[in-house]
C-alpha cells in the first residue's frame, strides 16, 4: 500500500465534523447555522470553531444578516471550498481504487 495519497488529504476537511460541514454546504448553495447545528448534532461552541477554521481556509463564506428582526448567520462553500471539497473526494475514490485492486 502506497502512504503518499493518504499524506495528500486536505487536514481541514479530513476532519470529521469539517467534512461533514463541507459535505452539507456542497449539497446545497446555503444553509444558516441553525439547520448545521442541528443537522450535525452539534453544539454552537463546536460549529462555530469548525466554521471559523473552514473561514480562514478560504473553503466557507459566513454571512450574518437579520431576517424577521432576528440574527441569522448562513454559510456557503466559496469557489476555493468547491475546489478543494471536489479534490478531496477525487483523492478518497482514488485511494479506494487503489486498494480493491489491491
Amino acid at each position: 500500500m502506497n502512504p503518499e495519497p493518504f499524506l495528500q488529504l486536505d487536514r481541514v476537511i479530513h476532519e470529521k465534523g469539517r467534512l461533514a460541514i463541507m459535505s452539507m454546504l456542497a449539497a446545497t448553495l446555503e444553509l444558516s447555522f441553525t439547520e448545521l447545528r442541528d443537522t450535525l448534532a452539534m453544539t454552537d461552541g463546536n460549529l462555530t470553531t469548525h466554521i471559523r477554521t473552514l473561514q480562514e481556509a478560504g473553503y466557507v463564506s459566513v454571512a450574518k444578516t437579520y431576517q424577521n428582526n432576528r440574527p441569522l448567520t448562513t454559510c456557503t462553500l466559496t469557489a476555493a471550498g468547491r475546489k478543494a471539497f471536489t479534490e478531496y473526494i477525487n483523492l478518497l475514490e482514488r485511494i479506494v481504487q487503489q486498494n480493491r485492486l489491491q
